[in-house]
């Protein structure tokens, strides 16, 4: 047995030094150090010998043992050492040749119009409110002096989220004037924007996902001339100065008397074409004076402080402002699009 260790060690080391891959070297581990390796095989065998014999073949076969192991362990990391340098070879990288410039993007057009009307407000001691899409039915209509079956809420009255209609996507941003009654002292100077839904038909300037900006005063002596006045200068602010605007009676549940705000078509300048749909005019924003049933239901009296509200679409808005003939090309991302801001 003694002769047959010698030889196991004697032809193991020398095969190990010869092994150039990880699939050879386990190879040869299974083939010496395996349970059906031939150094097993042999360690079997031990069962046979003398018990003065035992002890002087089983400290040999040990011997044997940590060999082809040390060997197994040395031959395995010198592999993964030549795999490592081999790797970096590969990988090497020239730091002298010049790098690959990184692209980087820029806010979305409807984001400027936005900040533009951010800063107009807040330059005017406005204060910018943000809150939730998902909102309760009641701060979106009843609230708003639209109790449920109000002909008013046939055409937003819709996306819910309970068999009792309570919880819903919000139509408007109108909710934020109400928590804001509810929640800050009086005088009140507020704009919220946010994300609204509603069912309209996908054109060039409705869709029914889009983006609004609500804006509340609430103060003594409040009348309709610091309303149109406001909102004039807003439209010059972001358009230009000279721009045209008109204002058409129209009716609101929560606001009383009511009026809408049009801007002269870009596309045409008044003369009408398929953006406008011929009327040479574009809807901008709704307004009016706050309801007194809003005030009362807040806990506001009427006869002491009186309001206006107003709420424009956020990409009509970047439309006027940067001539773009159809909203649908503001959420199609086409970067051919989007690079021209």
């Amino acid at each position: 047995m003694k002769e047959q260790l010698a030889k196991i060690r004697a032809e193991a080391l020398s095969a190990f030094e010869g092994i150039r891959d990880a699939a050879a070297l386990d190879e040869l581990r299974v083939r010496y150090l395996g349970k059906k390796g031939e150094l097993t095989a042999l360690l079997k065998q031990m069962g046979r010998l003398t018990p003065e014999e035992r002890p002087v073949m089983g400290q040999l076969a040990n011997d044997v043992r940590a060999a082809l192991e040390k060997a197994l362990e040395d031959c395995s990391a010198k592999l993964e050492a030549e795999a490592l340098t081999a790797k970096l070879q590969a990988e090497t990288l020239d730091v002298t040749v010049p790098g690959k410039a990184v692209k980087q993007g820029h806010k979305h057009p409807m984001y400027f119009a936005l900040d533009e009307i951010k800063d107009i407000f807040v330059g005017m001691g406005f204060t910018v409110l943000d809150g939730p899409e998902v909102e309760l039915a009641e701060l979106n209509f009843d609230r708003l002096n639209a109790e449920e079956g109000h002909p008013s809420r046939d055409w937003s009255d819709t996306f819910y989220f309970d068999r009792d209609s309570r919880v819903m996507l919000r139509s408007q941003t109108s909710p934020m004037q109400v928590r804001a009654m509810d929640t800050m002292s009086l005088p009140i100077r507020i704009i919220a924007p946010g994300r609204v839904y509603r069912k309209d038909e996908v054109d060039a300037t409705h869709s029914p996902m889009f983006h609004q900006v609500e804006g509340m005063v609430i103060d003594k002596n409040v009348t309709m001339a610091d309303l149109k006045g406001t909102l004039n200068l807003l439209a010059e602010q972001l358009f230009g100065r000279g721009t045209v605007t008109r204002f058409r009676p129209h009716h609101f549940p929560f606001t009383e008397p009511s009026c809408e705000m049009d801007v002269q078509c870009h596309k045409c300048g008044g003369a009408g074409c398929a953006t406008c749909k011929g009327e040479g005019w574009i809807e901008l924003l709704g307004a009016g004076m706050i309801h007194p049933n809003v005030l009362r239901m807040a806990g506001i009296d009427p006869e002491e402080w009186s309001g206006w509200a107003f709420g424009m679409g956020l990409e009509r808005t970047a439309m006027r402002r940067f001539k773009i003939a159809d909203l649908r090309l503001i959420f199609e991302n086409d970067i051919r699009f989007l690079e021209q801001f």
